[in-house]
């Protein structure tokens, strides 16, 4: 495993629990807004915490924390993600995985062997516009297509989340996606935050009442749909 950082207490990254969470370097896309820009595009600038930190600060930790998030960059493109959650598992913690959706074979084994406990995964944009949001030409849809379906018909709880951008997202994709993923549940829509690590600085974030109208675009086939990252 390639983990470049470690945050070791948050109330935030897993829904009810107290966690840490692991970041991975490397990406297989290229989402101007995204704010791991370094972890995506160089990962090699930061030091790597090895395995053997990670496994020793998880056993001083168990009583205090229940849940591991692995996130990035993107924890699929690891070689070794299945044997190393097995191992975390085996200390007795729950693991939340955070995914672009872009590997539904990797996906498919984690579910399949009972490794994941919580996914959350991004819905960049409608289909129309996912080139754009993704930042690579032409991504094979039908990958995150069926990413989706593994976790609408399958046991384990997850998330759809999507971070909403002026200057990329418009109306027109949130009808889309609500004729997309309609009824399925929960969504969350995250107001885009600039900062430093951002690989892209020309955008900028929609108001809490534009939120709140794609919102009620989605609500129509979609009845769970949070706003996350404003007040």
């Amino acid at each position: 495993m390639k983990i470049y950082g470690l945050n070791k207490t948050t109330l935030l990254d897993y829904p009810g629990l107290v966690a840490a969470t692991l970041f991975t370097g490397s990406c297989n896309f290229r989402c101007p807004f995204c704010h791991n820009g370094d972890l995506v595009l160089t990962p090699q600038v930061f030091p790597e915490i090895s395995t053997e930190e990670i496994f020793s600060f998880l056993k001083k930790r168990k009583g205090i924390l229940s849940g591991v998030c692995i996130t990035g960059g993107e924890p699929t493109l690891q070689r070794d993600l299945p044997d190393f959650i097995v191992k975390i598992r085996e200390l007795g913690y729950l693991i939340k995985l955070d995914t672009n959706g872009y590997r539904p074979d990797i996906l498919h084994v984690l579910m399949e062997h009972r490794l994941l406990d919580y996914v959350a995964m991004d819905i960049k944009a409608s289909p129309a516009n996912y080139h754009i949001a993704c930042g690579i030409p032409s991504p094979d849809l039908h990958l995150i297509e069926e990413s989706a379906a593994l976790l609408i018909k399958g046991s384990i709880p997850y998330e759809f989340r999507t971070t909403v951008v002026k200057g990329i997202h418009t109306e027109e994709d949130f009808l889309e996606i609500r004729r997309w993923l309609a009824g399925s549940s929960p969504y969350f829509l995250q107001s885009y935050k600039e900062s430093d690590g951002v690989i892209s600085k020309k955008y900028s974030a929609f108001t809490k009442e534009e939120l709140e109208h794609f919102q009620t675009v989605l609500n129509v086939t979609m009845p769970n749909v949070s706003i996350r990252g404003v007040e």
